[in-house]
């Protein structure tokens, strides 16, 4: 798979020159915009979330949903909600995998053959099913619509000081680097495209990363 020519092609989103928005405001889609669009959401899905949250209990013991800390801008803690798409801990159908066996490089681990994740969890994640509880997060604020994904903690405290620059906008459900390949780009391929949306951040490129995401998504491109 060659990423490098991937990543090119859908670079379109930020082929105007940077306007350095890196001073920590917000220049896309207006927040209030972003949570009326999701709180609009929430509603017209909410049967499809009952159908997940069903699914999910009869597959496998334990919550529907996966409650996580996340980093926010500038390093601001939160709780990220996603449908539980693994097997706990205490499940006898759980094996830890091994992470020396990892598909993408950096301090992002991520598995193609997770033997964790359930049947039901592995339909969900292809299709990013699993982030849908995220608009719950973006309605209460935490994040938004679109920007860098919100990282773990584990990975913040070890990013170099150049990798620090993407919390320097709100996270988001979905952005430039969810719309150009996601985990099969390297980590520092998702920075530089973090970083990149921040400093052309602009309501005009929220627009398209939104019409981009669809076909992502139906695609499956990248999520596993």
């Amino acid at each position: 798979m060659n990423t490098t020519k991937k990543l090119s092609s859908n670079m379109t989103f930020a082929a105007t020159p940077s306007s350095d928005n890196s001073d920590g405001l917000h220049h896309g889609l207006p927040v209030m915009l972003q949570r009326l669009f999701a709180g609009i959401g929430l509603l017209l899905i909410s049967p499809l979330l009952l159908l997940v949250m069903m699914l999910i209990k009869i597959e496998s013991k334990g919550p529907c949903v996966y409650k996580q800390v996340r980093v926010g801008k500038l390093g601001r803690r939160f709780t990220m909600y996603k449908f539980r798409s693994m097997y706990t801990a205490d499940d006898p159908k759980f094996s830890a995998p091994d992470p020396r066996e990892s598909n993408r490089e950096g301090v992002c681990a991520k598995f193609r053959n997770d033997p964790r994740i359930t049947t039901v969890g592995r339909f969900i994640r292809k299709y990013s099913i699993d982030e849908l509880p995220q608009l719950f997060n973006v309605v209460c604020g935490d994040m938004l619509l679109i920007g860098p994904r919100p990282a773990l903690e584990k990975e913040v405290n070890a990013y170099q000081v150049n990798e620090l620059g993407r919390l320097n906008c709100e996270q988001g459900l979905t952005g430039l680097w969810q719309v150009t390949g996601r985990a099969d780009t390297t980590f520092q391929q998702q920075v530089m495209l973090d970083k990149l949306y921040i400093e052309n951040q602009s309501f005009t490129q929220d627009i398209k990363i939104i019409l981009k995401t669809v076909p992502c998504v139906l695609g499956a491109r990248g999520a596993y």
